[in-house]
């Protein structure tokens, strides 16, 4: 069975240096993971001011810009892509099916070093 497992913290929590020093730490973590076979995937994600939202209704696309959160909605999933750019990700994001009914939230996910290839 796979768990992800969704860090949450207030972005200012962290200075700079503390920033980069648990970086290093995830990494050091995550290779740890890899060598007893437990490691899928790690990355943190870029500030929620990147984030953009996707729905569709009744067949027409709304983007806005940043994330999108109401109480009566969960995270229920995620995936994860590659695409060349924002607008080619958001006509990814329409595509997939809980977009009818939720939303999709895209952000950019930052690259550390340290971390197992896939």
């Amino acid at each position: 069975m796979k768990y992800m497992m969704l860090v949450y913290l207030d972005e200012q929590a962290m200075s700079e240096s503390e920033r980069e020093h648990c970086y290093v730490e995830s990494a050091q973590l995550a290779q740890e993971l890899n060598s007893s076979g437990q490691f899928v995937d790690a990355s943190p994600l870029h500030p929620v001011a990147t984030a953009t939202s996707v729905r569709v209704r009744n067949g027409k696309r709304l983007v806005t810009d940043g994330p999108f959160a109401e109480t009566r909605e969960q995270l229920g999933g995620y995936y994860l892509i590659n695409a060349g750019d924002l607008d080619e990700a958001i006509r990814i994001a329409e595509r997939i099916p809980p977009a009818q009914f939720g939303t999709v939230e895209i952000r950019p996910v930052m690259e550390i070093a340290g971390l197992p290839e896939s």
